[in-house]
């Protein structure tokens, strides 16, 4: 092959295609013709690799075609960049749109959960079911207490978080059948409202009260917000609105799966708290500061950083993110 000629025969193409991929912007027709000339110019790349191997022209070329490439590719982002934006717009505005639903969840599962205690306390015959007298004794006065140290304490707050992520997972991915989060929710407020019962029954309210709370308030609380993120992709599916359905659960669904991916954290942070501090030999002041700390913090990212993010444009949509991080790892 006559690596002259090629050049001199395609040169004019070649330097067409140069220009394209240094403009700053690009109209229709010209990003049609960039990607034309990039096919024409790569065929020539192959051409010359196959034929004659590496060579300073093919090198420059690569050169070329590369850059091309990037404009309709986009350039790979900052990891540390996504991760930010994703940090302190996408996942606060998320959880902002499900302020409202999660407000609800938690007054439907206080409700439940009162209304257990309520019936278990007002009819022996009821609390008498619940198991053998001297078993629901030993639970008030020591297993209750002792569920919180009977393991190690790093292994037991990565089993709470593990399973609690997961019924997070669950309630935004089986959100759509609308029956799985209104399941969950009667099932953890039927929980909740049976235990508080028999510790009430036995004169230990306020052993249930100081236990649950340092870590309680953080892990309901994401557990609420998780339910009602499945809530609002079940609705986007029941009332789209003007959009299509098929649009509407498609676009509720990337961006409330953001709050999935995020609570993963909080929940990381609630399993620490349940693990190391609700155990721990130190004054109940302390521990429940603790806990309302990490609460309050929650509430302040939730709330105060996710409106300001959502008010600005962010709508917790993960194809950002994704797109970011598929282009990072395309390099």
């Amino acid at each position: 092959m006559d690596l002259d000629a090629l050049a001199t025969a395609r040169h004019d193409a070649w330097q067409r295609l140069d220009a394209l991929g240094r403009a700053s912007r690009l109209s229709g027709p010209e990003s049609d013709e960039l990607i034309e000339r990039y096919q024409g110019a790569a065929s020539d790349l192959s051409l010359v690799q196959t034929t004659v191997g590496s060579t300073a022209l093919g090198d420059r070329l690569s050169v070329s075609l590369a850059k091309a490439r990037l404009r309709f590719t986009g350039a790979p982002e900052n990891p540390l960049k996504v991760f930010t934006r994703f940090v302190a717009a996408d996942l606060p505005a998320a959880l902002y749109r499900v302020r409202w639903l999660t407000l609800a969840v938690a007054v439907a599962t206080v409700v439940v959960a009162g209304l257990y205690v309520w019936w278990i306390a007002s009819d022996p015959r009821v609390l008498a079911t619940l198991g053998d007298p001297a078993q629901m004794q030993q639970l008030a006065d020591e297993g209750f207490v002792a569920y919180y140290s009977e393991n190690p304490a790093a292994s037991f707050a990565g089993s709470v978080w593990t399973n609690n992520a997961w019924i997070a997972a669950q309630c935004v991915a089986f959100g759509i059948t609308g029956v799985w989060v209104p399941a969950v929710i009667l099932q953890n407020a039927q929980n909740l409202g049976v235990t508080a019962a028999v510790m009430f029954a036995y004169d230990e309210a306020d052993t249930f009260f100081l236990y649950i709370t340092p870590h309680g308030l953080l892990e309901l609380t994401c557990v609420f917000v998780a339910a009602a993120a499945g809530l609002r992709i079940f609705w986007a599916w029941v009332a789209p609105g003007t959009r299509p359905r098929g649009v509407a659960l498609a676009e509720d669904a990337r961006a409330l799966f953001t709050v999935a991916i995020g609570l993963v954290f909080f929940l990381f942070v609630s399993g620490l708290i349940e693990g190391f501090v609700t155990p721990a030999p130190w004054p109940w002041a302390v521990k429940i500061g603790i806990g309302v700390i990490a609460f309050g913090g929650f509430l302040a990212y939730m709330l105060v950083l996710g409106g300001r993010a959502y008010r600005a444009g962010a709508t917790g949509d993960l194809d950002a993110f994704e797109a970011g991080a598929t282009r990072i790892i395309a390099g």
